[in-house]
């Protein structure tokens, strides 16, 4: 049998990946992006709010082989992610790689958000990229080129049965976001496409889905969810990283500007 040669599309290249802990014990997209991009080659910037579930994710990419900076940062304080940006320059002297992970959600319509929770989530979701573009378009242009690659929700494109509008007006903003930076940078090289997840299987989303559905019976309540998937399941974060991987890499040389779904035929349910 032959051996499968080691992936090492992204030796090389260091990346930054904002909002790379999970919330509970688990597999969250960005931890997953983080191993899946260290796999392929790439120094791993852990990037979180959370200093301990940056340090496991961190932890991760190393017990896969990997190299891993965990850094502490509030995404949507513009001090802190300079101050981030900073240390992984100090460390490995370049970032070619950017996943804008970080975001956060509240249930409620416009009657019911509060304004400190609406700006709470644009900050976090939207703002961060412009913080963060802001200090990274600079280095990758030095550099000769990178990549941006966000991460959005498919509650950006489509109304998915539950009011989450503060979420969803983010994500949308997300999407265009990076249409607009694909743009403005591409002259320099530096690739913006965004990732759009459905319905996934991460920690996060088994705290939040019993309250939802059934709290008294989460496998009831992750079943339901499933069911609502024309593939008959949720994604894994796994399955969303590989996608983050091949934008980030020169395999999507030719691609800028545009978004990758990933949720297994969902949105064609909703069109």
């Amino acid at each position: 049998m032959t051996a499968t040669a080691p992936d090492t599309r992204l030796a090389g290249k260091v990346a930054l990946v904002a909002g790379a802990g999970a919330s509970a014990t688990g597999w969250s997209i960005g931890k997953a992006s983080c191993v899946t991009l260290a796999r392929q080659g790439a120094a791993i910037i852990a990037l979180d709010a959370n200093l301990a579930a940056a340090q496991d994710a961190a932890h991760e990419v190393e017990q896969a082989g990997g190299s891993a900076l965990p850094v502490q940062a509030d995404v949507a304080d513009p001090d802190a992610m300079q101050a981030a940006v900073e240390v992984a320059l100090a460390r490995y002297g370049r970032i070619d790689i950017l996943q804008a992970n970080a975001g956060i959600g509240k249930v409620g319509g416009p009657e019911d958000i509060s304004l400190e929770d609406w700006d709470r989530i644009q900050q976090v979701n939207v703002t961060s990229l412009l913080i963060a573009t802001r200090l990274l378009a600079p280095v990758m242009r030095r550099q000769g080129g990178g990549a941006i690659v966000t991460v959005s929700s498919i509650a950006g494109i489509r109304y998915t049965g539950y009011p989450h509008l503060a979420y969803s007006v983010s994500k949308a903003a997300v999407i265009h976001f990076a249409r607009m930076a694909a743009q403005q940078y591409a002259a320099d090289g530096i690739r913006v496409n965004t990732v759009i997840p459905g319905l996934i299987d991460t920690p996060r989303v088994a705290q939040n889905v019993a309250r939802m559905y059934d709290p008294n019976d989460l496998q009831a309540a992750l079943a339901a969810r499933d069911r609502q998937v024309p593939m008959g399941r949720m994604g894994t974060p796994w399955e969303v990283a590989k996608a983050v991987a091949f934008l980030a890499s020169d395999d999507a040389s030719y691609i800028t500007g545009t978004e990758l779904v990933v949720d297994g035929g969902l949105t064609g349910k909703y069109a």
